[in-house]
């Protein structure tokens, strides 16, 4: 049995979303705005809906002024991605923390923890 389904032309649209969005993204001149990577992108089968991740370099205040920044600036990127990336419909755009970078940190915690309760004995 294969693994799941290729779509070279959902996977042509999600790479071009994430490289507008991420180019875009540096582009705004909002004070709010931190140091914003775009992770990655998914997209719902019918290309209509896009959820881009991300993460900010700073502390929980820039995080959340950042994601503040992003939904003031969802409009005008959904309509960049609307003009660079041709598709019939502009995707709804929504953008989410990514998980990862917590889940890492969180796991080297208690990687950390385990050694040193290891050393102690």
């Amino acid at each position: 049995m294969s693994g799941p389904r290729s779509y070279p032309r959902a996977e042509r649209v999600r790479a071009a979303v994430k490289e507008v969005l991420a180019g875009e993204i540096e582009r705004l001149r909002d004070p709010g705005l931190g140091f914003v990577t775009i992770t990655d992108v998914t997209m719902s089968p019918d290309l209509r809906h896009a959820k881009a991740y991300y993460t900010v370099l700073g502390e929980s205040v820039e995080r959340e002024a950042s994601r503040d920044a992003l939904a003031r600036a969802t409009k005008h990127l959904r309509a960049t991605v609307a003009h660079e990336v041709r598709l019939r419909y502009a995707p709804t755009l929504e953008f989410l923390p990514d998980p990862v970078p917590d889940r890492t940190a969180r796991l080297d915690s208690i990687i950390a923890k385990i050694h040193r309760v290891e050393d102690e004995r």
